[in-house]
This record gives C-alpha cells, structure tokens and sequence, in this order.
C-alpha cells in the first residue's frame, strides 16, 4: 500500500528533475543570455529574499482573496441562471444567445471599457474575474440540470412533488457532479485571469510582482510569480478535488484525479 503511494510521486519527481537538469544546462552552456532565461540559482535566491521580507505572503494572500471573491460571484451567478433555466425552461430564449455571445469574448479585451464603467479600483479586478470563470461553471451546471434522468423525475411526479421539490430532492442531487466539476475549471479559469485582473492600476498581488518585475527587466522574479501562481493554483485545485472526491464518494466519473 504505501509502496504504491509512493509510485506516484516517483514519476513526477523524475520529470521535475529532468526540467530542472535541462535548465540547468541551457544556463551553464550560455545557450540563452542570462537576461533571458536566468539559472536556477538566481531565481531561486530572488525567491528567498521575497520570502524573507514577506513580500511573496502578501501578494499571495491579496491575490488569493480577488479570486475567491470573483469566483463566488460568479458561482451564485453561473448557480442561479441555471436554476432558472431549468425551471423556466422558456426563460432561457432570453439571455441564452447572450451567455453564449460573451462566452467567446475575451475579458482581457473589455478592460478598457471596464475602466471607463468601473474605475481602476477592486471592481473591474472582479468583473474581470468574474467573466473568466462564470462561463465553464454556467455550462456544466445547465448540463448537470438538463441531463438528469427522465425516470427520475417521472418518480418526482408520482410522489407529487411540486417544481420546486423535484428540483431540489431531485435534480440538484443529480447534477452535484457536473456542478462540482464546473466549480473546479472555474477555479482554474480564475487563477488563469489573475494577471490580466491585476493590470488594472494594482500596487499588490502577484500579478502586480510579476508586470513590475517585467517593467524593472527582473526576468527571475518574472519566474518566481510565475511559478508562484501555478504551485497556488494547483494547490487549491487539489483541494477542490478531495472535496469532490469525499462529497461523491469517489465516484464522479466526468471528474478527473
């Protein structure tokens, strides 16, 4: 049991150390200057110092806190035009061919109209948050509802459940799934619109480390925010997917590991 635990890490470790052997040799044959791809050593030691003067907890923690904010907006959001398209079926006609319209607008390309309606303080981050991970959760939650099994709800209606009822007792229970799945891709969509989110006149966050650093020609901190972000992310992406595996029981099988 704990051999097999441990087979797990084993191939992960090797493909780290294979990444972290071949920069290291790009570095030490000077294959790239070092104001392009700086070595191992600097990146790392650019890391300590923020970690030192707890510059790196700060951003973390402000970036942390705009993309929870934004993606539970956008969940109750996502959550609740789902809801009423599913039992107002009718009432989809009305926004549906919207929803799907911004689905292929990027968020990145409304920022100037979001400046101009919002400002440049915390709102537009959000809205821009927001736009990033509204649209996967709002799929997989019409999916989740509109997929639930006829028999089911032909039972609902034999016990004489009312809308409401067979909605929550029901198609709610069956569409946990898809909801949570959703929930997870929008979690990752919102980490992903951190950087744009953070050009808007932020002074904090790793978004802001990271275009400061650019603008300084800090190509190492570049890196460290980088992949700061994505060390951030998956960690909460694995949280999110032990949540679902103990909600289902295990057995969510349009999830993934």
């Amino acid at each position: 049991m704990i051999l097999n635990r441990w087979k797990k890490f084993i191939a992960p470790a090797i493909g780290l150390i294979i990444l972290f052997l071949t920069w290291y040799g790009i570095c030490r044959l000077q294959i790239f200057s070092a104001y392009v791809l700086p070595a191992p050593s600097k990146v790392w030691g650019s890391f300590w110092k923020t970690l030192v003067s707890g510059e790196i907890f700060r951003d973390i923690v402000i970036s942390l806190g705009r993309v929870l904010k934004g993606f539970s907006i956008a969940f109750v959001l996502a959550f609740l035009l789902g809801m009423i398209r599913t039992m107002i079926p009718a009432s989809g006609q009305f926004y549906e061919h919207f929803v799907q319209f911004f689905r292929n607008v990027p968020p990145l390309s409304l920022i100037p109209l979001l400046i101009l309606w919002c400002g440049i303080g915390e709102t537009t981050k959000t809205v821009i948050i927001v736009l990033a991970s509204f649209f996967p959760m709002y799929l997989n939650i019409v999916k989740g509802f509109t997929g639930c099994d006829q028999k089911l709800l032909e039972v609902g209606n034999v016990f004489g459940y009312s809308r409401f009822e067979r909605f929550t007792k029901i198609m709610l229970p069956y569409a946990s799934a898809d909801i949570l799945v959703g929930m997870r891709i929008g979690l990752g969509y919102s980490w992903r619109a951190i950087i744009g989110a953070e050009m808007v006149a932020a002074s904090s966050g790793l978004g802001h480390m990271i275009l400061f650093a650019q603008q300084m020609s800090r190509t190492d901190k570049v890196i460290v925010g980088i992949l700061v972000i994505g060390l951030i992310g998956y960690a909460t992406d694995c949280i999110f997917g032990c949540v679902i595996k103990k909600m289902l029981k295990g057995s969510c099988k349009n999830g993934w590991n």
